[in-house]
């Protein structure tokens, strides 16, 4: 069972990467109706949509969303570790590990 700490960190973690993520993709949608006049695809799957919209919606919304979490979640490291005075279990390099069960 995580401890306390490591809990919070999961929770912390957890909400910056959905602030983030619903950020990311209103942006996102925003920038693709700018620079393509309409909106996006709702459905990329379907065979309707051109198969170069869907695999450049794919692309856009997949990096973009994965730049906000990483962001997001790199932001919530620094701030714990200026909070707690270390990084979050899950973030420690193995010689950090190391060191703390020594």
């Amino acid at each position: 069972m995580p401890d306390k700490g490591e809990l919070g960190w999961r929770l912390v973690a957890g909400a910056a990467a959905f602030g983030a993520g619903f950020a990311a993709r209103k942006a996102i949608t925003f920038g693709w109706k700018r620079t393509m006049g309409k909106e996006p695809p709702t459905n990329p799957e379907s065979p309707e949509v051109e198969l170069r919209e869907a695999i450049a919606w794919a692309v856009v919304v997949g990096v973009g969303m994965e730049v906000a979490r990483l962001l997001a979640t790199r932001a919530a490291a620094n701030r714990w570790h200026k909070s707690t005075g270390e990084l979050p279990t899950a973030l420690r390099t193995a010689v950090d590990k190391a060191k703390s069960v020594a």
